[in-house]
């Protein structure tokens, strides 16, 4: 039997035991995350360059792609080295803070996700109040919460996650360190205090997901009541981005913390973990640039106004 002073390691899961899988799998992740870094990296990059873009709506979106960018930085890189290098060791000072950093940029993004659906909200069934609602001063505090509420329950769920003793050995069912696995090496009972932390945590998600959901309601019954076809037009195409993002992260996070005990698998909780950590940061700046005519715009103005003059990079010239 192992305890949490004797532990200085601990061994994540492998994606496959054959080195030809192994490779196969740091390629497809490097792809992932290049992809990732590309179109949170342009989002970044257009919404600060672009003057016309500094509204409200887009000062969040850039918010979100940078938690984004932390979000699949935290764990592919690693998974990409152990693939590469075939081993499956992770420090514990580096499992601390994987955990950490997880928990801190998925609570921000879920709380900036719950900022952005008021966001919409004012702006469509108050229009009239929107300047005033949502100046430079209340995005700035209301930004400064979502990130400021992740790192409160990053320190909550770290700190109670590793004050526990570990009786289990020190191998990680996941290609992270992700807390449900960690819980599962505690000593018997020893755990009842974080999931108590986690039982307070589904209750304010739940009260973020019910906001979200109330607005939305509105949402759509003032945009049904618009008389102008171009108008509904333009409100749904700056709506349905978010819902989508919104309904991509929180499925696919519920699922993987909230399923039965009965139905899990490594390979199954494999599966989800990559669902929910990898996919969303990859596909959200392309959601959002699918439907939205002005950041499309905007993001083709910055992508042919980038070019190499005299060996220097120059970047949007045109403001």
């Amino acid at each position: 039997m192992s305890n949490s002073s004797s532990i200085t390691e601990f061994l994540l899961l492998a994606f496959a035991d054959m080195r030809e899988l192994q490779l196969l799998h740091f390629v497809l992740f490097l792809g992932i995350y290049l992809a990732a870094l590309l179109g949170n990296g342009l989002i970044v990059t257009t919404v600060a360059c672009d003057h016309r873009l500094h509204t409200p709506m887009y000062f969040f979106l850039l918010n979100l792609a940078l938690l984004d960018l932390g979000c699949i930085s935290t764990t592919v890189p690693k998974a990409m080295a152990n693939s590469l290098w075939d081993t499956r060791a992770i420090s514990y000072a580096g499992c601390v803070a994987q955990v950490f950093l997880i928990v801190f940029l998925f609570s921000a993004e879920y709380s900036l996700l719950t900022i952005m659906a008021y966001d919409r909200y004012i702006a469509i069934c108050k229009p009239l109040h929107y300047g005033t609602l949502l100046d430079n001063r209340a995005c700035a505090q209301m930004a400064a919460a979502a990130w400021g509420s992740g790192v409160l329950s990053a320190i909550l769920h770290t700190a109670n996650t590793f004050s526990l003793p570990l009786c289990q050995g020190n191998a990680v069912d996941q290609f992270f360190c992700e807390i449900p696995q960690i819980l599962k090496l505690s000593c018997s009972q020893s755990f009842l205090s974080e999931i108590w932390v986690l039982v307070g945590n589904v209750f304010v998600d739940f009260g973020c997901f019910v906001f979200i959901v109330l607005s939305y309601v509105q949402i759509i019954k003032a945009v049904l009541r618009m008389p102008s076809e171009q108008g509904r037009h333009k409100a749904f195409s700056t709506c349905l981005p978010h819902l989508a993002v919104v309904s991509l992260f929180l499925s696919t996070s519920m699922f993987a913390y909230l399923k039965p005990f009965s139905i899990s698998s490594p390979s199954l909780d494999l599966v989800v973990a990559v669902l929910y950590s990898v996919v969303p940061s990859t596909v959200n700046p392309f959601i959002y640039s699918m439907r939205n005519q002005e950041l499309k715009v905007a993001l083709n103005n910055v992508i042919s106004l980038t070019f190499f003059t005299d060996g220097k990079l120059l970047i949007c010239l045109h403001n």
